[in-house]
């Protein structure tokens, strides 16, 4: 199958380290399947200056078309795609606002993705001159429409019921993770964390919206925690001064953020307004008791005291406090591995296609 996925969430070049890697992920496992895919990465050029992006030419980068636009894909958008037919391609996915608005402009059949920013789009009066009625239309043209979590597909569907038959859910997935048996590398879950020393970590981009000082605030009024923090960002120096008892480490790569992960007990993050939250599946996979927030992406993936826990970001301290005196750690543990079994790359990416199909 011939695939193009059309979206400015892709990194350009293999070393960007601010992009996500969800989509990423998605077309290297089609590729890994058989298909052949192409990325359409429409830049307006405004946007990625205030988010600071790195700028890219207009052209080819391996099987990445970067193309840049000063207006919000006005006018003729279908001028600067030289060399580019749409017509072979099998199957069109675009995902974000600008994805989706541009794919509506270049008149194709296209599957939406939907992330938390659309509903920035849809709710925000800032957006309400042009985008919300672009993407409100690119919703209507879609021929089905993948949203990226339960909880955003719930919010969808009760704000669109019109479009309920041709919603779905497309979740990411993770490397497959390690045997059951890395849980005995965790000896505190045998019999519960032990109160003279619990190691929790968190990692994230270091920005408001992570809730990092939530974190720091909780971890504080604890006796015995010892708080590690993975990331970088604007929000660092003030998290800093919150306390000198907390490490931080800065931006790791993937495989030390997974080292880390599997030497700590608890993983924590309070974050609002996440599409999905790949961070939380990679920190079950490596057993960690891992804490989200309640009506937010990984939302639906943890159940409270099943495979984790969830609650609201005010809540975190009491929840923290709830978990160390548990006696059934370990079970919780290998039940966070076990479900993210279920959540490989390969498995999340097969079940997109076949959400398409049905």
């Amino acid at each position: 199958m011939k695939i193009l996925m059309i979206t400015d969430l892709y990194p350009v070049k293999e070393d960007e380290i601010n992009t996500p890697r969800t989509l990423y992920n998605f077309v290297k496992s089609w590729e890994l399947q058989g298909h052949k895919v192409d990325v359409i990465k429409p830049n307006f050029l405004l946007n990625s200056f205030i988010r600071n992006k790195p700028f890219y030419k207009t052209g080819w980068y391996g099987n990445v078309y970067n193309v840049n636009y000063f207006t919000p894909f006005w006018f003729n958008i279908k001028s600067k795609l030289k060399g580019i037919n749409l017509d072979r391609y099998d199957k069109i996915f675009a995902h974000m606002p600008s994805g989706e608005i541009f794919a509506l402009h270049l008149g194709v059949d296209f599957v939406a993705g939907v992330h938390s920013s659309d509903f920035d789009v849809l709710t925000k009066p800032i957006y309400s001159f042009y985008f919300k009625k672009e993407l409100e239309k690119a919703h209507k043209k879609a021929v089905s429409i993948a949203c990226r979590s339960h909880v955003l597909k719930n919010r969808f569907i009760k704000e669109y019921p019109m479009y309920i038959s041709k919603t779905f859910t497309a979740l990411s997935g993770v490397e497959p993770p390690p045997s059951k048996t890395q849980i005995k590398q965790k000896p505190r879950y045998m019999d519960g964390i032990k109160s003279d020393f619990k190691r929790v970590l968190t990692c994230a981009n270091l920005i408001k919206r992570k809730n990092i000082d939530k974190v720091i605030e909780a971890c504080k009024n604890i006796e015995g925690v010892q708080l590690t923090v993975i990331g970088d960002g604007i929000e660092k120096q003030k998290l800093m001064k919150m306390s000198s008892d907390v490490v931080f480490l800065g931006r790791l790569s993937h495989d030390r953020v997974l080292e880390r992960m599997r030497a700590s007990d608890i993983f924590v993050l309070p974050s609002v307004h996440e599409t999905f939250g790949l961070v939380y599946l990679e920190a079950m996979s490596c057993g960690c008791i891992t804490v989200g927030t309640k009506n937010d992406g990984i939302d639906g993936i943890i159940k409270d005291g099943v495979n984790g826990f969830l609650c609201e970001v005010d809540e975190l301290e009491d929840k923290l406090r709830e978990i160390i005196k548990r006696t059934d750690l370990k079970e919780i543990a290998v039940r966070a591995v076990e479900t993210a079994a279920k959540y490989t790359n390969e498995t999340c990416a097969q079940s997109y296609l076949d959400g398409v199909e049905k």
